[in-house]
């Protein structure tokens, strides 16, 4: 009988321990291109990135996203093509090295009608287009998800999308996350200050639908954006969609520190990331009173899983078979302002070698930092050999037990949240990730049960931050702007504002 209590007493223990590990959150990523982070794959007979125009591709990843019980889709996205390699695009255009890309924007409506649970974080870029299109766009896509819908703020910075545009140059740095803030800004007055929560109250018999008086003109004169308007949609699930931002720069980092609630970040080990993390976290405090665990870190992982150890190393040989090494380098090129063409074979790289103003400091720094004792000694020709599977991101090899306790490792070490699962091919990995790997992660306690028949619906900040959090949390900046607690700012006096960086 002592026994039998004692077992009974350390099963308890066994599943009170489980029930306080840290829950990771799965984030599929994909682009609506033909080669994402992995070029070249298109040529593999068992990848379907050739078909994502056609919108069937869509609906089924969706659906198989779903029954693994995935947190969201998250779609990256561009305005310009990478010409930083050999100082031409067409390497660029001939690899399919995110080129072609379509509108990220078009299938989510179709995709939200065959799910009830999954997520969608789409990329938009505060540089391009006025707050007001902007706002409007995602509060119809916060309607049609039932909430489920995710910003992934991004502030632009390649030459290419600019010129696109009718601009010769970027903006500079961190004037782009200057604007970029006052952006927000403007966006949170009309997501949550125009409209107060009773002002839809249909009224037949009056012919009388919602109540002008409780809806809000917004008058807003900035440094960067000027509007006047009433917010077009009425109030989505969420008001404010569900906000994730990419970027560890200082001033990356004091914008994400404000206004993100999900931070995409890169990094060679965890033990390179957890000093970011820290310091965002940290900034989240002292500078906007924000609980620090609040902010979700998320970080690329690409996974090669298989039934056994050596089934995935097969799989992995057999996929570096289709492997794009120029397409590899192309991006390489264009994420860091380094064309690598230019370098010899074995000279490692520094960031000296970045001769462009304009590309993403963060990854740039992933390879040329100093103390990272996991950090490889990056020549031309290492970037040669590992550029084309999983953008240079951490890839994991092996059963779902192997590549389960490598995320382990990564969550720990690294003080993440969850991952953005990049693919080799599409939709095999997601499908390893659905079968295999979702399973093993369940029998640790470390990802949530499968949903069951009829239970509610939530929004994708419900997902993340629980029940009844649909809106912003109080202690995020957004909600100073809700409308019973909204003043408008004062005008800005300064010099003349940044007319055409819209």
């Amino acid at each position: 009988m002592a026994d039998n209590h004692t077992t009974q007493a350390e099963t308890n223990g066994v599943q009170k321990a489980e029930s306080a590990k840290k829950q990771i959150l799965l984030n599929a990523f994909d682009m609506s291109t033909i080669g994402h982070l992995s070029p070249g794959q298109w040529k593999n007979p068992v990848d379907r990135s050739a078909t994502k125009r056609n919108l069937e591709y869509w609906i089924e990843l969706a659906k198989l996203l779903e029954r693994g019980g995935i947190n969201a889709l998250f779609l990256a996205d561009t305005y310009g093509g990478y010409d930083t390699y050999e100082g031409s695009l067409d390497n660029c255009i001939r690899r399919a090295a995110q080129w072609p890309v379509t509108d990220p924007t078009i299938p989510i409506s179709a995709m939200a009608a065959v799910t009830k649970n999954l997520g969608f974080a789409i990329t938009a870029s505060t540089s391009f287009e006025p707050p007001f299109l902007l706002a409007k766009r995602f509060s119809t896509l916060d309607h049609f998800t039932r909430g489920r819908i995710g910003w992934n703020i991004v502030t632009s910075w390649k030459k290419a999308a600019f010129k696109a545009i009718g601009l010769d140059n970027p903006i500079d740095h961190d004037e782009r996350y200057r604007q970029a803030d006052e952006y927000l800004r403007v966006v949170y007055k009309l997501w949550e200050s125009s409209w107060s929560p009773d002002a839809i109250s249909p009224d037949p018999l009056n012919d009388s639908y919602a109540d002008p008086s409780l809806i809000r003109t917004i008058d807003h004169t900035g440094e960067f954006f000027s509007l006047s308007t009433r917010h077009i949609v009425d109030p989505s699930p969420q008001r404010t969609p569900f906000l994730f931002q990419a970027g560890t720069s200082s001033a990356g980092a004091d914008f994400a520190a404000t206004h993100a609630e999900g931070i995409f970040v890169q990094g060679n080990s965890p033990a390179a990331l957890r000093p970011k993390i820290a310091a965002i976290r940290a900034l989240a405090v002292s500078k906007q009173n924000r609980d620090p665990q609040s902010i979700k870190f998320f970080s690329t992982f690409t996974p090669i899983v298989g039934r056994t150890d050596e089934e995935a190393q097969e799989k992995y040989a057999e996929l570096k078979k289709y492997a794009s090494t120029i397409g590899g380098l192309v991006l390489f090129s264009g994420w860091t302002g380094i064309d690598i063409s230019r370098l010899p074979l074995d000279q490692e790289i520094t960031a000296a070698d970045s001769l462009e103003a304009n590309k993403i400091r963060g990854i740039l720094e992933s390879f040329t930092a100093e103390g990272d004792t996991e950090r490889p000694r990056w020549t031309p020709r290492m970037v040669a050999e590992r550029a084309a599977i999983g953008g240079l991101g951490p890839v994991a090899v092996g059963s779902a037990k192997t590549v389960a306790d490598e995320m382990e490792r990564w969550i720990e070490e690294g003080d993440l949240d969850g991952f953005n699962i990049a693919y080799v091919t599409t939709p095999g990995t997601f499908e390893d990730v659905v079968e295999l790997l979702v399973p093993e992660l369940r029998r640790r306690g470390r990802y949530p049960a499968a949903e069951t028949e009829g239970e509610e619906e939530v929004t994708l900040r419900e997902r993340i931050y629980g029940k009844g959090q649909r809106e912003l949390r109080a202690d995020h900046v957004g909600s100073g702007y809700k409308y019973d607690v909204y003043v408008e700012d004062e005008p800005f006096v300064g010099k003349s504002k940044g007319e055409g960086k819209e």
